[in-house]
């Protein structure tokens, strides 16, 4: 079993930034794929950003030039920084970790971005 403790979450107004982390624990092997989704209210829970273990990197079109994920394999830990945030950024925040044959998911950190 692997368990993702998520960290970094708040209430920042427009333009501001915030940085991520996740950091798994447990039962660890190997660690693919590690992302990040966001839940709105009212919203279906949709892909941020994702890195593969090999470094490759997808995000989706609404935070490309703003967001950066990055992990660091040593500490198993996956973060994304978010610049120039907006309020339509405002969701709950879930890290996905894919290890071995099974996913796990995080339990969300909360970012509010309202003046």
């Amino acid at each position: 079993q692997v368990q993702l403790v998520e960290s970094g979450g708040g209430l920042v107004q427009p333009g501001g930034s915030l940085r991520l982390s996740c950091a798994a624990s447990g039962s660890i092997f190997s660690i693919g794929a590690m992302g990040w989704y966001r839940q709105a209210p009212g919203k279906q829970r949709e892909l941020v950003a994702f890195i593969t273990s090999l470094g490759r990197i997808n995000y989706a079109d609404s935070v490309k030039g703003r967001f950066t994920i990055s992990r660091d394999n040593a500490k198993n830990t996956v973060y994304l920084q978010m610049n120039s945030l907006k309020p339509e950024d405002t969701a709950v925040y879930y890290c996905n970790v894919h290890e071995g044959v099974a996913f796990y998911w995080g339990q969300g950190t909360q970012v509010t971005v309202s003046s």
